[in-house]
């Protein structure tokens, strides 16, 4: 009996000891791990600046907390591998039947100011949709409403989902009705100027396969413009 004894207190400090081997991890490994984790190698995402044509007498852009014309190019930092995945997508609208162009121009790479670039929808709220094919992790949205004169297009909403009739799964990615006058929300981005060099939306990694965009007029007119979307992502 004092032999057993003997073996299984002998056989009980060899498995102490054995643990013993295995250190928990101190807070430094722990922070260094999450911080491997959490590094994503980026890129500067960058496109074509169609050149500046300018036509027309100014008109006033009369709305509030206004953001100025932008002198340069905005700069946004995307994930290493983000394309253009928008151009020449199927692009569907409330208004099927354009004043001026077609839809397919939105999608079709070109850029410039003048006629024959923009497509002209009719007046009150309308809204553009671009079909990517396939769900896509979203970096960016870039957008050109019309820049051959300077003015400021109102209720300008970019939403995305991977519903098609955006009944459910949608997010918010940009939203300048400051006073909810779509009806489909109030939100908190600023009216801006449309210029060449377009505006520039973070679209923070969502993931979606369809974009929707509103628009209600502008400080011009009551018409809806569109020039070029691009749509970025993995």
């Amino acid at each position: 009996m004092k032999q057993v004894a003997l073996l299984a207190l002998i056989f009980t400090i060899v498995i102490l000891a054995g643990c013993g081997d295995e250190a928990p991890p101190s807070d430094n490994t722990v922070a260094l791990s999450n911080s491997a984790v959490n590094t994503v190698a980026t890129m500067p995402l960058t496109t074509e600046i169609p050149p500046e044509l300018i036509e027309g007498t100014p008109q006033p852009i009369k709305v509030p907390n206004l953001e100025p014309a932008p002198s340069s190019a905005p700069v946004l930092m995307v994930p290493e591998g983000t394309q253009l995945l928008s151009t020449d997508k199927s692009v569907t609208g409330s208004d099927d039947f354009p004043i001026i162009g077609e839809l397919s121009y939105i999608t079709d790479g070109d850029k410039e100011a003048g006629e024959g670039y923009f497509v002209e929808l009719m007046d009150g709220l309308q809204w553009v949709q671009i079909d990517l094919e396939a769900p896509a992790d979203l970096s960016a949205i870039w957008v050109w409403h019309y820049h051959s004169q300077a003015r400021a297009y109102h209720d300008v909403v970019v939403q995305v989902s991977n519903d098609p009739t955006f009944e459910s799964g949608v997010t918010v990615l940009f939203n300048n009705d400051y006073d909810d006058s779509a009806k489909i929300g109030k939100g908190s981005s600023k009216p801006y100027v449309d210029s060449r060099y377009g505006k520039l939306i973070n679209a923070k990694g969502v993931n979606a396969q369809y974009v929707r965009l509103y628009s209600n007029g502008n400080t011009a007119n009551d018409m809806n413009h569109y020039i070029e979307v691009e749509v970025y992502g993995k």
